[in-house]
């Protein structure tokens, strides 16, 4: 029986994964896993070898200050692997974790094949690490076409495989009339997926509802939660009497919720790809502490956080970083924007075109399950 291991580092990578596994499952259905993941790959009867939430960290502090942690997390890791003795090693997103366990295991068992899914951002910072990779990575996955160049230049095994964020939802509709009032617009508000993020901005966003609701409570304002830290959400909304919040999980009604939305304030990464998508109209938020900050600024190589912006080198969709991500700030762009339909048509209008430029037209996960299956066969 063939045998693959997967390694996320988080829980945005623990549903990338799942979802490239369930492709995998139906056309070779006689594969043991293992795997270091969260929710929902166990939805998927796949065991972990110890929970997501002891590796998920923020930023280099939050990484410095737990590293001991994080190096007996990658040694425990490591040994399970070996043990195991998978056909394919693969990991998913979190390259500082990820990664490091591929090129140990690659050290220890060559005969292993390593895929990764989801390339780090090289075209962002530290280039040179693709010459490293090359050295422990057999293939990779890559979500954007313009990535390609980055990896053939070191003849590192790489196939564009898309955004699954970019691709059209066939979830079944849900019907919203019993949980939403009608006569309530919708903001959708993502806060992040680690809790360290959520730790930073959640106080914040929950400070601009207040200021909102000063000015008018027409809105309702859903938080986007993970299955790991909507309790954490729930119970920081709870001290406060706001009638007007709700915290959602379930990925199908956070789909629904946000084609239903009239807003979005994101912090920065992949989801905004997910709201652009969604033609929705929105604004990005992010916040580390100083010594991060200063760290970031000294490696990167882009002027924006993101990806749109990037893309098209200017600020098509506003980003409210640092000192600027506070309540105040974040009230004054949204109720701007509101007022001015003539802005958001033209962030929409760019954003749709940016998103079909680099749209695959295949399935992410059925493209990535492709490459997967070739590999055990080989």
């Amino acid at each position: 029986m063939k045998k693959v291991f997967i390694v996320t580092g988080e829980p945005s990578g623990d549903k990338l994964a799942s979802e490239i596994i369930s492709q995998l499952k139906k056309n070779n259905p006689d594969i043991e896993y293992l795997a270091v993941g969260g929710s929902h790959l166990q939805s998927l009867d796949i065991e972990s070898i110890f929970d997501l939430k002891e590796i998920t960290y923020l930023g280099f502090t939050s990484v410095l200050f737990n590293i001991f942690k994080i190096r007996k997390k990658i040694n425990k890791t490591v040994e399970e692997i070996i043990k195991f003795q998978p056909d394919i090693l693969f990991t998913v997103d979190s390259p500082d974790f990820t990664l490091r366990v591929a090129e140990r295991v690659k050290q220890i068992n060559k005969n292993i094949k390593t895929i990764h899914y989801v390339a780090p951002q090289v075209w962002v910072w530290r280039k040179n690490r693709v010459k490293k990779m090359k050295k422990f990575i057999d293939h990779i996955l890559l979500l954007f076409n313009f990535e390609k160049k980055y990896f053939d230049k070191e003849n590192l095994n790489n196939t564009f495989v898309g955004h699954p964020l970019l691709e059209n939802e066939n979830m079944g509709k849900t019907d919203l009339n019993n949980l939403i009032s009608k006569d309530k617009k919708i903001i959708s508000l993502f806060p992040g997926s680690r809790n360290s993020e959520v730790n930073v901005l959640l106080p914040i966003l929950i400070d601009f509802v207040k200021l909102m609701n000063n000015k008018s409570e027409d809105y309702l304002f859903v938080f986007h939660a993970t299955p790991e830290n909507k309790n954490l959400i729930v119970n920081a909304v709870k001290k406060f009497s706001i009638n007007n919040i709700d915290v959602i999980s379930d990925e199908n009604i956070k789909l629904q919720t946000l084609l239903k939305s009239i807003f979005a304030v994101s912090k920065s990464g992949t989801i905004s790809l997910q709201i652009c998508n969604a033609n929705i109209p929105s604004i990005i938020i992010y916040k580390l502490n100083f010594i991060n900050f200063m760290l970031f600024k000294l490696l990167i190589n882009v002027k924006f956080a993101n990806i749109i912006n990037i893309i098209n080198n200017r600020e098509v969709i506003p980003e409210l970083l640092q000192d600027e991500c506070n309540a105040e700030e974040i009230y004054k762009s949204v109720s701007y924007l509101l007022k001015k339909p003539d802005l958001i048509n033209e962030q929409l209008i760019i954003c749709k075109k940016t998103i079909d430029e680099i749209r695959s037209k295949t399935s992410s996960a059925e493209e990535s399950a492709f490459i997967l299956s070739k590999y055990l066969a080989s």
